[in-house]
């Protein structure tokens, strides 16, 4: 049975991710499972990019990344809904924060949307393909 489901969306492409949610949902009402809903937001400490952003950058972007996501749910959900999910915004790669979080609330069920991959896909894995691998429960994943 699932309690705890994990919905991974990017909050850069929110009209994208909308079928994404959307179907985390449904899954939730069929089987009366609690919601957490995460971005990633990148980590910008470990590269070139990241000798010219302070800490209080990084802040700032995961405070915008938290409200865009909170506006996304409410859209897509509703208010009465939105009001029982939890929100996540974690830093760093998107597969290893979703797998992160996953095993940290004892999710049962990761729900990610894939894309078409491109070439360079196929040979270094997407973020959806290295979540299904490495996780350590289901995961459906929405084209």
């Amino acid at each position: 049975m699932t309690k705890r489901i994990l919905c991974a969306v990017d909050i850069n492409g929110p009209d994208g991710e909308t079928g994404i949610l959307e179907q985390a949902a449904k899954l939730a009402d069929l089987t009366g499972a609690d919601i957490d809903v995460i971005t990633v937001v990148p980590d910008f400490g470990a590269s070139v990019v990241g000798a010219y952003m302070q800490d209080h950058d990084v802040e700032t972007a995961q405070d915008k990344a938290k409200k865009m996501l909170n506006d996304f749910c409410l859209k897509v959900v509703g208010e009465e809904n939105n009001a029982k999910i939890r929100h996540l915004v974690a830093v760093g790669s998107v597969y290893a924060e979703v797998l992160k979080a996953a095993k940290l609330a004892g999710t049962d069920l990761i729900v990610i949307g894939a894309n078409r991959p491109d070439l360079k896909d196929f040979l270094l894995g997407p973020n959806a393909a290295r979540v299904v691998r490495h996780s350590e429960c289901s995961v459906y994943v929405i084209r």
